[in-house]
């Protein structure tokens, strides 16, 4: 009894923030906005912008996918390192998240724009200047850039509890690096693999201010038209639609990720 005493906070904290909110999203995505009466007719405005759908969960995949290729040796490093050396470089990883999300796409900007910090320094060498701007390539970099750390956090978390030991015994047993690497290392950090892969497949989806400012008209995310929904067109019901759908496709490909791992399988570490 005492523990759901201590657990009530939580519930109402939940019920306000979460269960509130998204039964608002639920009523507004199935009601006409001039009536009030059921119907679907906002759901099936969205496949206007399926093409946009399928472009936010396409960049927000390369993304996850790029994170983890760089984050991946990053954290095997930090996990191997000195306990006292782990605790200053998790430091350095976690540093850039206290500077604001704002602040570091503006930053990026001013550095891929077409006056730019890169661009000057091509056009010294006859080299530039290139368009880095406004393309889908800008956008995944900025959201890799942003969300890398994301990667990072969930693996080495994983692999420092890996037992050395497994790793010299495979070794031992005439494993080759890249047989430790393929059949040890990777089926033991996958809840962590599963889990950066989460953390940042889901904002990466439904970004909006990366897109706004390091892509064109041409690679508006699904974040982008929501918030038009809300702030321009002021149709809320569209884009309540929109952001339920979105919702329902994120709980989709977390599952079908989560088929992968199993994070309760404490027998490999």
């Amino acid at each position: 009894m005492k523990t759901k005493l201590f657990a009530a906070p939580y519930i109402v904290w939940m019920a306000i923030f979460i269960l509130v909110p998204l039964g608002a999203c639920a009523y507004y995505a199935f009601t006409d906005p001039n009536t009030g009466s059921f119907t679907f007719a906002n759901i099936k405005a969205i496949e206007t912008y399926l093409p946009t759908f399928i472009d936010s969960l396409w960049l927000a995949a390369i993304a996850a996918a790029i994170c983890l290729v760089l984050a991946y040796p990053v954290a095997y490093t930090i996990a191997q390192a000195r306990p006292s050396r782990q605790r200053v470089l998790m430091l350095l990883v976690m540093l850039p998240m206290c500077m604001s999300f704002l602040l570091r796409t503006l930053a990026l900007v001013a550095i891929m724009e077409d006056t730019g910090i890169i661009n000057q320094l091509l056009s010294k060498i006859g080299l530039g200047p290139v368009t880095l701007m406004r393309t889908p390539a800008a956008v995944v970099f900025g959201m890799v850039y942003n969300y890398l750390p994301y990667m990072i956090m969930p693996l080495y978390s994983v692999m420092v509890k890996i037992n050395p030991s497994v790793i010299e015994a495979a070794q031992d047993l005439g494993c080759s690096s890249v047989k430790v690497l393929t059949r040890v290392m990777l089926p033991l950090s996958l809840p962590g693999i599963v889990s950066g892969i989460t953390m940042v497949f889901v904002p990466a989806v439904s970004t909006f201010y990366i897109s706004k400012k390091l892509g064109g008209t041409g690679t508006a995310m699904i974040g982008d038209i929501i918030e038009s929904q809300f702030k321009s067109t002021y149709n809320l019901n569209v884009g309540a639609a929109m952001s339920l759908v979105l919702m329902i496709l994120i709980f989709i490909c977390m599952g079908i990720m989560n088929k992968f791992t199993d994070s309760d399988d404490v027998s490999l570490y």
